[in-house]
């Protein structure tokens, strides 16, 4: 009997984890994700999920897709959940010089 009380506080210990190690910084990066959407106007630059640097042309909120323009001329219907973050190429090109193990610009060690 005692071995079963201590197997399910084990288990609700893991699930518990799990829990807060898993699913809870999902739940977090998905809320931060939709207000970033939600903040989106029209002539705002950004970055899609697929790496794909477009202007947003409109946004239709009731069917979750916008009109995108990612060269002159060319639009494309994206869904809003693929409307990753804004697009600033100074943090981009700063990521890079991080990545490949590069001094910031401006300082020298």
């Amino acid at each position: 009997m005692q071995e079963f009380v201590i197997l399910g506080l084990v288990m609700i210990l893991g699930l518990g984890a799990y829990w807060s190690l898993v699913i809870f910084p999902r739940q977090r990066e998905f809320q931060k994700q939709q207000k970033y959407v939600q903040s989106l106007h029209t002539g705002d630059e950004m970055i899609t999920y697929g790496g794909i640097i477009g202007r947003i042309l409109d946004i239709d909120e009731d069917h979750g897709v916008a009109r995108v323009e990612i060269a002159e001329g060319v639009i494309i219907r994206i869904l809003t959940a693929a409307l990753m973050r804004p697009y600033d190429p100074e943090e981009l090109a700063e990521n890079i010089r991080k990545a490949r193990g590069e001094h910031p610009a401006g300082t020298e060690s």
